[in-house]
């Protein structure tokens, strides 16, 4: 499912917005869960071949409920898409944004009793892990169904990839470059926000700005006339 080719004038800028708040979920999950990524993907299944085998300071578990949660949320999202074809642009990507807010507040109260240096109480770590998660998965279905070139608002690989292969030094007609950077600046500016936040205060305030991120970025997207077109099966 994509959009029709009206809509796509706002949209890059809301997912250079989501690509900072993806660097504020790395740096709480990373930071303030336990090496654990809830955002990448990548990273927990490198972890958790380290935890299989063994390695000292990685456990199983948290990478596994990650990875579980991420599937789901993307699973909800897929559906959610389809459900939304031919209505306006603006009803899917709201509902989105507030499925994915939701989630993040939630979290963000269950963070309001829980002490990083000793990862206690248990029960809140895996509920943090599980519905961030959970919205990330929901966000990355989102934004694959959306088909915006260079603009994945999780994953850089490929985007730094793309601009050094399609560079000038490589022949290339440098295609997109400006978004491709402003991709990994975005979220590098979203890491050091978010590091700084949950060193000083916790994670429970990180986690609720990410979810009114979310929230202010799409609903100024929604109000942009193009917001209104159908969405293509």
């Amino acid at each position: 499912m994509t959009p029709s080719p009206g809509p796509a004038a706002p949209l890059p800028w809301l997912l250079l917005l989501l690509s900072v708040t993806t660097g504020l979920v790395d740096a709480i999950s990373v930071l303030g869960l336990g090496k654990v990524f809830t955002a990448n993907m990548t990273g927990n299944i490198v972890f958790l071949g380290f935890a299989a085998a063994g390695t000292p300071g990685f456990r199983v578990v948290p990478y596994l409920v990650a990875l579980l949660s991420f599937l789901v949320g993307a699973l909800v999202a897929g559906r959610t898409g389809k459900a939304h074809a031919g209505r306006p642009l603006r009803r899917w990507l709201l509902v989105a944004a507030f499925i994915e807010a939701g989630l993040l507040w939630i979290a963000a109260v269950v963070a309001l009793d829980f002490d990083i240096a000793s990862q206690t109480p248990g029960a809140s770590l895996y509920a943090i892990i599980a519905l961030t998660g959970l919205a990330m998965g929901f966000r990355n279905a989102t934004i694959r169904q959306l088909k915006i070139p260079d603009l994945t608002t999780t994953v850089l690989t490929l985007t730094l990839t793309g601009l050094a292969a399609d560079s000038s030094l490589a022949g290339g007609a440098n295609p997109n470059w400006r978004r491709r950077v402003g991709g990994v600046v975005a979220i590098f500016l979203g890491a050091i926000l978010g590091a700084v936040l949950v060193m000083r205060v916790g994670l429970a305030l990180p986690l609720a700005l990410t979810g009114l991120l979310v929230i202010v970025g799409t609903a100024a997207c929604a109000l942009h006339p193009a917001s209104a077109e159908p969405v293509a099966a």
